[in-house]
């Protein structure tokens, strides 16, 4: 596991396979199942398909490449926690009864987290209908807009956010955890995982003035011209602090990109993220920069272009390349310790 103070060591191998011209990141990376399943009607836009629940726009697509993207993204999120006795969240729950995932995607994690928990009732929860054929009896998808009402009954134990980054303004980011503070049982937990889109290298070896350096300010700087901010790495701790929640806890880690670490489970995670990153650029950049590009909104094939050469430059095996991922779990406070906090807070000598 590399947390975010330990180096990754690099593996000298693949510039054997790189100088007998045998090199290629395709042959590292695992064979998946192509997303078969039609779709709902969507918006479509620059070729891709997006939700239309919401009247404002999403960025990222809710098509067939985009999900396989998310689920390249979920099978890194598993491979670096396989060394855990659970790899799916670090909340200490046992015995969970009423689970929630916001901005399920694929419904991937709510699939995996109820087979994991057959007696827990699992709910993911998105603005587009996710293309998965079957489910666990015990696990529900629904199309809604969790900024909206919830009108779910039971209280849960554990709500779950995942890579929720330019999804909502910072108005919409307060209410979201306040709502989920109001819906979580006395004792329950969130827990959220957010990557961060700087790719970066300890040892010097991508070059500051690559494309790969400029891909996440170039992301972020259109999602703050929309509204809706790339700025829950940074921030939700902080929100999650704000809403009420105790025994707040964070990890940072390094994910890395492509096969080039020595450590074979971080090689692993590294060849599942390249092909989460790779096929999943274009998506994640098309609304955006064609909506928001700097310094004018660009036109789709300048974005086919731009994200061209940044999945060429992922393929090099002399970037030891990684992202950051932070992942923040808390607990809400039983009714005893909300009332002993905030007597404390009345008790606090007022400033003159």
């Amino acid at each position: 596991m590399a947390n975010i103070n330990e180096t990754i060591v690099p593996d000298p191998n693949l510039y054997e396979y790189e100088a007998a011209g045998s090199y290629d990141i395709d042959d590292w990376q695992s064979e998946t199942t192509s997303i078969g399943s039609s779709m709902y009607r969507g918006l479509e836009e620059n070729g891709r398909k997006y939700q239309t629940l919401k009247a404002t726009e999403s960025f990222t697509p809710s098509d067939e490449k985009q999900f396989e993207s998310y689920e390249a993204g979920h099978i890194t999120a598993l491979v670096m926690e396989a060394d855990r006795e659970n790899p799916l969240f670090r909340a200490p729950i046992k015995n969970p009864k009423h689970i929630l995932d916001i901005g399920t995607g694929r419904g991937s994690w709510a699939v995996d987290v109820a087979d994991t928990f057959p007696d827990a009732t699992v709910r993911g929860v998105d603005l587009f209908p996710p293309p998965i054929e079957w489910l666990p009896p015990n696990c529900i998808l629904e199309v809604d807009d969790v900024l909206q009402g919830w009108t779910w009954q039971e209280p849960f134990d554990l709500v779950h956010l995942r890579i929720l980054e330019g999804s909502f303004t910072p108005e919409e980011q307060k209410r979201l955890y306040a709502e989920i503070y109001k819906n979580i049982r006395p004792g329950g937990w969130i827990e959220q995982l957010e990557l961060t889109p700087h790719f970066v290298s300890d040892d010097g070896s991508l070059p500051p003035d690559n494309i790969l350096a400029d891909w996440g300010q170039t992301l972020i700087n259109a999602g703050n011209k929309s509204g809706r901010p790339f700025n829950l790495f940074d921030t939700c701790q902080d929100h999650i602090k704000e809403a009420g929640f105790v025994d707040r806890e964070i990890y940072l880690a390094k994910w890395p990109l492509g096969p080039w670490p020595r450590d074979k489970r971080l090689k692993e995670a590294g060849t599942v993220n390249h092909e989460h990153w790779s096929i999943g650029m274009e998506g994640y950049g098309m609304f955006l920069f064609t909506k928001f590009g700097d310094p004018v909104p660009w036109s789709k094939e300048e974005v086919q272009v731009y994200t061209a050469k940044l999945r060429n430059e992922l393929k090099n095996p002399r970037f030891h390349i990684y992202h950051e991922a932070k992942r923040v779990w808390a607990r809400k406070p039983f009714p005893e310790e909300e009332a002993a906090a905030a007597a404390a807070v009345k008790k606090e000598p007022k400033s003159p």
